[in-house]
């Protein structure tokens, strides 16, 4: 088991690791809209922060030797299921044609007011 740490994503606020690698496979933590290097919550619309969010995702899945074309599955927990069809929408532009499984959990609040929250699982070419 490895611990994936990289100074272009935001640090741990809590005891939780951003990444754990094991067995070819990245599990990473719930993202946040948080600019890694200014520390600053990205509060802006609901395509702002996904943006934000995917972005963190994608250079954490770097530092651990992969990328958005390997993930797996993604877990979107979203402040109100009305944004959906804006966040899909970044989420297709991000992703392209690559279709990781996917479920979304409406949530009521989320941590600091945010709007989304994302985690994923993809694997790492061994």
């Amino acid at each position: 088991m490895k611990r994936i740490f990289n100074q272009n994503a935001p640090k741990p606020a809590g005891h939780y690791s951003r990444a754990i690698a094991h067995d070819g496979l990245v599990f990473i933590s719930g993202q946040l809209p948080i600019d890694p290097v200014s520390g600053e919550k990205r509060l802006g619309s609901i395509e702002e922060q996904t943006e934000q969010v995917l972005k963190n995702l994608a250079e954490i899945l770097k530092a651990a030797g992969s990328d958005l074309n390997k993930v797996l599955k993604t877990t979107v927990y979203i402040a109100n299921i009305q944004l959906w069809d804006r966040v899909n929408t970044v989420y297709a532009g991000i992703f392209g044609e690559h279709r990781p499984a996917r479920a979304v959990v409406p949530t009521r609040d989320l941590h600091f007011g945010f709007l989304i929250e994302i985690d994923a699982i993809a694997y790492v070419d061994t």
